[in-house]
């Protein structure tokens, strides 16, 4: 008779709370969200409303976060639980204190990070101890893996962040009626140069282009449209995940100018809804396949020149919306998570 495996206990210094939309956060819990509970033991942190899905999971335990005493309530959990993985580390207090407890006690339990932001000196300087200290380590893209091993000289595994299809999924119909419309979504702030998208918008008055986010840098754009002329922006503000799934399926191009990124979800989300996309190829995601579902481009030149290329055909849209639909099924949740429960395992035999 075959014996029943144990339950593999992980432990995460992330927050189960429904409304929590921070990138790292939502990632975390659509792993949990999908782990085996049979195989699985889970505990993290939450607030007075979690996630359904993660409230209602055998084998999951969610500790209180108060305004006050998490740290004696994390470290209890940590020194009585043992448990088997830390997953995904961040870079503050507790996790140092974990770093430094798990150093002096012994303590077993093995570090799994995932490295979601291209690896410098720089960014080297923050991440560096939950990188180094690792027992396993994962990037979110092929290229941000190479940082890794340029930077600290070890190997990353790729693990991609996954897509969400209760919200991003394509059209039925191959194009939404009425104008063409671009679309941009994320942050307001330098690196993004939201600035070359107003900039287009002055040159395509019949086109219109629609900026979903908020930021630093959102006065000066609207400023900058002003002064352009440019009353064909609509400046849309922050989007639920259903918001931004159905603004991407009416949507036309998807127009992405940010020179550093990490691995941007926001591209394989537009992927999914059907949505050709233009990036700059500065940190080479791998949810677009250059030329078959959008353009990576090098250049600011380059870039205005593949819009102009997108708008112009209707062929050329048609067949990159259908690539970058099918494209975007590698990125399922469900398959990410499988790859995950592979991870743990694979690091648990390990220990």
């Amino acid at each position: 008779m075959s014996k029943t495996p144990r339950l593999i206990t992980i432990f995460t210094p992330s927050h189960a709370d429904a409304g929590n939309t921070n990138a790292q956060q939502l990632t975390v819990k659509e792993i949990v969200a999908r782990l085996s509970p049979e195989r699985f033991h889970v505990t993290m942190f939450s607030g007075p409303e979690p996630d359904p899905r993660i409230k209602t999971r055998p084998n999951t335990e969610l500790i209180p976060v108060h305004r006050h005493g998490n740290t004696m309530r994390f470290l209890s959990h940590l020194l009585l639980a043992r448990p088997d993985i830390y997953f995904y580390p961040r870079f503050g207090p507790l996790d140092n204190l974990f770093f430094s407890l798990r150093r002096k006690l012994r303590m077993k339990t093995a570090v799994v990070t995932h490295v979601v932001m291209v690896m410098n000196e720089a960014t080297g300087a923050l991440a560096g101890r939950s990188i180094r200290e690792a027992n396993a380590v994962y990037a979110n893209s092929r290229y941000v893996a190479e940082t890794v091993r340029a930077t600290f000289g070890i190997e990353a595994g790729t693990i991609h962040n996954g897509i969400d299809r209760r919200f991003f999924f394509a059209r039925e119909e191959e194009f939404p009626p009425g104008p063409l419309i671009v679309l941009y979504a994320g942050s307001f702030q330098p690196r993004k140069r939201v600035e070359l998208i107003i900039q287009q918008a002055a040159r395509y008055p019949d086109v219109r282009f629609r900026l979903a986010g908020r930021g630093e840098t959102e006065a000066a754009s609207r400023a900058l449209a002003q002064q352009l002329g440019c009353g064909n922006v609509d400046f849309i503000g922050h989007l639920t995940p259903a918001q931004l799934g159905n603004e991407m399926r009416n949507s036309s191009v998807f127009l992405f100018p940010s020179i550093l990124e990490g691995h941007p979800q926001v591209l394989g989300q537009a992927s999914a809804c059907g949505l050709p996309s233009i990036a700059m190829n500065s940190y080479r995601p791998d949810y677009l396949q250059n030329g078959e579902s959008g353009f990576l481009v090098e250049s600011d030149a380059e870039l205005a020149g593949k819009l102009e290329l997108l708008l112009r055909d209707r062929n050329l849209r048609r067949s990159m919306a259908r690539a970058a639909a099918l494209r975007s099924l590698m990125f399922d949740w469900g398959r990410i998570a499988l790859q995950w429960g592979e991870a743990f395992e694979a690091v648990t035999a390990k220990r």
